[in-house]
């Protein structure tokens, strides 16, 4: 299988091209060159924000494209013109936020979209960035050789946007940890290289539109996903679960200040762990066990030093320690031993 990566150096866009090298594909990436490329594929230089950008994209042939443009849709739109009647099939990672919101619980890939966005458009917002995205690819490719992988919430080694890093990296900091409840709050997330290895397959089977790509809600919970950091750095953490409504009163925010966290019963915890993967489950999706991804992205991070890399145009992830500690210290005796038992203000036992 000959496969066109655009990008193919970091977390993604890597995880697609080191399972297509472990499949024994004929891999060409292309991207602008500030990273190494993955072994054993052939690699191309150029930026797609240039005028000649594509240069390098001249001559070749393709079975399919993998696409993980996240900004301004005309870089997908020119290079899905340029490469329609020389690849077989392109793919384009897409994200969930192309829904209008709030989307409901359960909501499944018939759901409405956003509206506004154009595939030859510059800059404007991520939901209809990637939407823009959706419609230059289906729109040079057309809908049969067109595929639109709505992933969500993407941990696993080599992310750079600092949500599981995040945790890990305070975890192994010890102490009391802020540890947002309930603790059986039911996550939906995938593993960068489940995703990876779905969308491969799905090229095999050669399967268009979209899907909603991402793991079944509570394959995991934060409760397993904490304590999962905690053993596997090896700290003396403690965890204290904490009632939503402390951590709201508090004026914490959710997601970005708590990486992966969201309150229950809100439009949030609807749109980000609620959706149905039925049908990404139905065409081959696996999930591995959280564990195995806490544990791997923590051998990654301690490879690389510790920090893991960020991407200059997602939001900086984490809780200030400062407002950590000042909560916590709100948190009252009585009160941390009932929440061991019910999910109120306290500590794991």
């Amino acid at each position: 299988m000959r496969l066109l990566v655009l990008g193919g150096t970091e977390f993604a866009g890597r995880a697609v091209v080191e399972a297509a090298v472990g499949r024994g594909w004929d891999v060409t990436v292309l991207n602008r060159g500030r990273h190494a490329a993955v072994p054993g594929t052939r690699a191309l230089t150029g930026d797609r924000t240039a005028p000649d950008g594509l240069a390098a994209l001249a001559e070749g042939e393709w079975d399919a494209v993998v696409d993980t443009w996240s900004s301004a849709p005309r870089p997908v739109h020119e290079a899905a013109r340029l490469l329609r009647d020389r690849a077989g099939r392109y793919v384009y990672v897409s994200s969930r936020s192309v829904y209008t919101w709030a989307p409901p619980a359960g909501y499944g890939e018939d759901a409405p979209v956003v509206e506004g966005a154009a595939p030859d458009a510059d800059a404007t917002d991520y939901a209809r960035d990637k939407r823009g995205g959706e419609l230059a690819a289906v729109g040079a490719f057309g809908a049969d050789r067109s595929l639109l992988v709505r992933a969500g919430l993407i941990i696993g080694p080599y992310e750079n946007v600092g949500r599981l890093p995040w945790w890990l990296t305070r975890t192994a900091r010890g102490g009391p940890v802020l540890a947002p409840g309930p603790r059986d709050l039911p996550l939906q997330y995938v593993d960068v290289r489940d995703l990876a290895q779905w969308t491969l397959g799905a090229v095999e089977r050669e399967l268009s539109g979209p899907y909603n790509l991402t793991g079944p809600q509570g394959h995991a919970t934060m409760g397993g996903l904490l304590e999962a950091c905690v053993r596997v750095t090896g700290s003396a953490a403690e965890l204290r679960w904490t009632e939503p409504r402390v951590i709201l009163d508090a004026g914490i925010e959710p997601w970005t200040q708590l990486p992966v966290w969201v309150p229950p019963d809100s439009d949030l915890h609807d749109a980000l762990h609620s959706c149905d993967v039925s049908r990404a489950v139905a065409t081959g999706l696996t999930c591995r066990p959280v564990e195995e991804t806490v544990a791997d992205t923590w051998s990654w991070l301690t490879a690389v030093g510790g920090t893991a890399p960020r991407r200059p145009d997602r939001t900086v992830k984490g809780l200030d320690p400062e407002v950590e500690a000042k909560v916590l210290a709100s948190l009252h005796a009585p009160e941390a031993d009932a929440g061991a038992a019910g999910g109120v203000p306290g500590t794991t036992p």
